[in-house]
């Protein structure tokens, strides 16, 4: 049967091995290139910027306000790990946080059975895109497209074009709103569900299997990896970040509104596919994406500080969206060639 080859291509114990302790560091340079610019990004600002960027209050700012955006591009690694795109992410958002307000606010239920009727309904839209691409045979970013834009229509249909105000239990907003060492707890959050994918997609054989499907799903198919189930199983767990993602957004706005949500579909999959350019350059990675969210926080916050305006945030975005495609492409064109 044909092997599986890792389309990473960050230097090998054996590429390094014999080369001496300043040639080991031009050789990772690349692959921590990106580590290596946030570090950069944070002691340039706080040079320029003493008073306000190298404060604690800053500090918790970018966390709390990251913090959904952190979520969301863990949500869209994961199917991109086994070599698909989901686009739910970013419109699955809006109708969850409606959700998660209505149905306390319009239908009377306690906020812990809102919070797990919408991450029911996120499982289940994750399961339904799974099914479209792998039954249906679909491409994915046409079927999540459409199942995305899908549920824009029913949070614009459920909302009528109004907000969904009303008096909420404080501790649903403590779920957005409390601080644990004097950080956000979302922040927590989002460490917490960091480590659980970093050990499942690096340490146990499900990450194993997707990385497989993602590097060439005919060749994991028949090494006997069950691609579809493992395919399935990533839409899943995307829908389930993306609806938990909406709970957050809800308990830190206290509204919901059908204009607040596809905003963050950009920055969310800038975030995923920066992920694809360091720690494990040619593939995307847990932490890879972490350090791409920090970068894209750090930069905006940096330059708002400076007096940017208010359409500096997404033209950051798009550009470093498109650096890192251009980045992820050269990555593996000369894994190619090398091959070759």
């Amino acid at each position: 049967m044909p092997g599986i080859e890792s389309n990473a291509v960050e230097p090998t114990k054996d590429e390094l091995r014999g080369l001496s302790t300043g040639q080991k560091l031009l050789r990772l340079a690349p692959t921590y290139g990106l580590v290596i610019l946030m570090v950069a990004l944070i002691l340039f600002f706080s040079v320029l910027l003493p008073n306000t960027f190298p404060t604690l209050l800053n500090l918790r700012s970018i966390l709390s306000d990251k913090a959904i955006i952190a979520l969301l591009s863990l949500a869209a690694m994961i199917p991109m790990v086994a070599g698909r795109i989901d686009l739910t992410v970013g419109y699955g958002i809006v109708l969850w946080h409606i959700l998660a307000i209505s149905l306390q606010t319009m239908y009377g239920l306690p906020w812990p059975i809102a919070v797990a009727v919408v991450l029911i309904l996120g499982i289940i839209v994750g399961a339904l895109n799974g099914l479209l691409v792998e039954v249906a045979r679909i491409d994915s970013f046409i079927a999540t497209l459409g199942t995305g834009t899908i549920l824009y229509a029913l949070a614009l249909w459920h909302t009528g074009g109004r907000q969904m105000v009303g008096q909420l239990p404080d501790a649903f907003y403590a779920i957005n709103g409390t601080f644990v060492f004097g950080l956000p707890i979302t922040a927590f959050y989002v460490l917490a569900i960091t480590l659980i994918l970093w050990v499942v997609l690096d340490y146990t054989p499900i990450g194993r299997y997707l990385y497989a499907i993602g590097a060439n799903q005919r060749a994991a198919e028949l090494n006997g990896i069950p691609t579809r189930k493992f395919v399935i199983g990533a839409f899943v767990t995307s829908g389930a970040l993306t609806a938990l993602a909406g709970v957050l957004l809800a308990s830190k706005l206290r509204i919901g509104q059908a204009s607040v949500g596809l905003e963050f579909l950009l920055p969310a999959l800038v975030g995923a596919f920066l992920g694809s350019t360091t720690i494990k350059p040619g593939r995307v990675n847990v932490w890879g994406t972490i350090v791409g969210v920090m970068i894209l926080a750090v930069g905006i916050s940096g330059i708002q500080q400076f007096g940017g305006s208010f359409w500096v945030e997404p033209l950051f975005n798009g550009t470093t969206l498109l650096i890192a495609i251009g980045i992820a492409g050269y990555a593996q064109r000369k894994k190619g060639a090398k091959s070759k």
